[in-house]
């Protein structure tokens, strides 16, 4: 069973959103509140795995009232159920499993419990109920025009040269000014190394170590022409670490 709490100031929609979510098989609402302390004195008693927030609360921030509730439980899964797709970046960025915007979708909601039900699948239920995980499922990624939302998992590699990382997938390359460590801090490091001080790389994804310098290698990576380098620390680490020897 996934246990909810729905954080809305808006009486009506709070009922709405209640049934809607409580429509899905296995889902309970255990708590339906209106303001920032309302919902912070409700998760630290009930515990609920997911928490539908919006981003307004009578004046109050949603954002703020999430982050307070994943620093109490940083497994929780923040769903804001919003009017302001504004702020879908921001929440993305630092917290949010997911981002539904107002008119609310009876099939979106579905397929966003159904998600977070089948992460939770075969895991010991209770109070804390949600899998630990390291790192997002997304990076969002701001370009001089536009956001991109990209999929951990498409990540073939990242380069930082000149002030921009490069981010390699196996159909798109994008473009930030973000940090190399930043984006590092936001992935899973049991799937993505930093392999040298200019580069990350998925693990699984390497094809093939050529020496390069006395204590450097050249990386082939699986489904791109992309290669990364790799210092002769890191080799001797992802020996140990991946391949037990």
């Amino acid at each position: 069973m996934i246990r909810v709490m729905v954080v809305e100031d808006e009486e009506q929609i709070r009922n709405i959103l209640k049934k809607m979510i409580e429509k899905t098989p296995d889902c309970e609402v255990v708590s339906s509140c209106g303001n920032f302390a309302a919902a912070i004195s409700d998760f630290i008693r009930l515990r609920p795995d997911a928490v539908f927030m919006d981003i307004d609360l009578a004046g109050e921030s949603g954002l703020d009232c999430a982050k307070a509730i994943t620093e109490v439980d940083p497994k929780v899964k923040i769903i804001f159920a919003t009017a302001h797709s504004e702020y879908m970046a921001n929440a993305f960025e630092i917290y949010a499993f997911d981002y539904l915007v107002k008119p609310f979708d009876l099939e979106r909601i579905g397929k966003t419990l159904g998600k977070i039900k089948s992460m939770t699948s075969g895991n010991a239920t209770g109070s804390n109920g949600t899998k630990t995980e390291t790192g997002y499922e997304k990076l969002v990624i701001r370009g001089k025009e536009e956001i991109n939302l990209i999929d951990t998992k498409d990540i073939i590699m990242i380069e930082r040269s000149d002030g921009i990382c490069r981010i390699v997938t196996g159909d798109e390359i994008f473009l930030t000014s973000t940090s190399l460590s930043s984006i590092q801090d936001k992935l899973d490091p049991d799937k993505f190394m930093r392999c040298h001080k200019s580069y990350i790389i998925r693990v699984e994804a390497v094809k093939k170590l050529e020496v390069y310098g006395r204590w450097t290698y050249t990386v082939t990576l699986k489904d791109t022409d992309e290669t990364a380098l790799m210092t002769s620390e890191k080799y001797n680490e992802m020996k140990q670490k991946f391949c037990g020897f």
